[in-house]
Parts: structure tokens; sequence; C-alpha cells
């Protein structure tokens, strides 16, 4: 089934992966970006939707009508997690899907935002405290960007993997449903791209965190 979808953050190394596999399986996808010229996909299907994500009135057009969101928006260096990059440039989106009624939204998160894999070894749960406090500020960011969408009007999904790779789609990832697969250590940009094309039908996920790893 085609589906039509919006993806912010389109020219993210998720976001991209997200475009090019969206166009692959045959949906029609706008990608909203800052830059076009750093977007790399390409082919017919493909809308390019160029926009502030400050105003969530320009970003009504981008989602209206919309089978679904896909969101790889988030914060790209510590300063910018402090500033709340993540959180702030996502209550736009869910403003401006509110107004439209559009209500499938799935977005990129971090697995230490979610509780702890349940008989996790002692060494992933010290290796999980230790990323954890070393990276503080941008796991608070995700946490706010989270209960703004717990707040919100969507039937959202935070999609929640551990340390990203640039790796290749193998399709053979994990996932798990309001926690994280046991062991999850790494997750390639494309299999997390995979997973949240994946989820968009399964009401399993809605509303819920959803932990993605090998």
């Amino acid at each position: 089934m085609t589906l039509r979808l919006t993806v912010f953050g389109a020219t993210g190394g998720i976001g991209q992966e997200i475009v090019k596999q969206g166009l692959a399986a045959g949906h029609e996808v706008t990608a909203v970006v800052r830059d076009p010229a750093r977007l790399t996909a390409s082919g017919p299907g493909l809308e390019v939707f160029r926009a502030d994500l400050a105003d969530p009135e320009t970003l009504r057009p981008a989602v209206a009508g919309r089978d679904a969101v896909l969101s790889g928006l988030g914060a790209r260096s510590r300063k910018e997690a402090v500033a709340g990059a993540a959180t702030r440039v996502t209550v736009p989106v869910l403003r401006a899907m509110e107004a439209e009624g559009v209500r499938r939204l799935l977005v990129v998160s971090a697995a230490p935002v979610g509780p702890a894999p349940e008989g996790d070894p002692l060494l992933d749960r010290a290796v999980r405290a230790v990323i954890s406090a070393l990276l503080k500020d941008v796991y608070t960011d995700l946490t706010a960007m989270e209960a703004e969408l717990a707040r919100s009007a969507t039937d959202w999904t935070a999609v929640r993997p551990p340390k990203l790779t640039d790796g290749p789609l193998t399709g053979t990832y994990r996932t798990a449903v309001g926690t994280g697969p046991r062991s999850g250590r790494t997750v390639s940009r494309a299999d997390v791209a995979h997973a949240m094309l994946a989820m968009i039908g399964d009401p399993t996920t809605v509303k819920r965190g959803v932990g993605v790893a090998y």
C-alpha cells in the first residue's frame, strides 16, 4: 500500500535513510529541509519542502493529508542539547500536525531515555550508566521531547536506539516495546529507518517508546 509520508530531519543520517527507503518502497515522500542541497535522495514520489522549523503555520502544508510523519530531528551537538534543541524543533511539528488533524508520528529518541531491559547483564547496565552521565544534557532534552509527545494529540512512537553506526541495512535488528532489546549495544541508522517505516501501521507501538538494536 502506498503511503503519503512526511520526513523531518530529512538531511540527517536517519532521515536520509527514511527518505530513500520510503521511496524504494513506492511511498510518496515529502522531505522537509532547511537546505535542499544537502538532500542526496531523489526519484519519483519525492517532494522537497523547504521550511523554517520555528513556525508551526509554515509547516502545516508539509503535513496536511499525510498518513504519517517521521522525524529524525535532534540536537547536533552538546551545546544544542543544553538549549533543548530536540524539544524545540519537535513542538512546532506537533502543533502543525494537531492543526491539520494528522495523527501518526514516529520520532527518534535514544535508548537511555527508556527503562533498562529486564535481565540486562551487569556490564551493560554499567556502560549505560556511564553513557547516561556523560551525555546527560542530550538525554534530558530527549526526555523533555518525549514528554511533549505524551501531552500531544498525536499517535506517537518514540524509537529508542543505542549507539548508532553507519552500517548497512540488514533488517535483522530486534525491537522491544516499552524497553530495549537485552544487551542491545548498537544499530545502524539504516536499520533504525527501516524499523520506523515498519512501525507505521503497528498499533502496539502507538503512544509507546520502542527500543531497536542488534
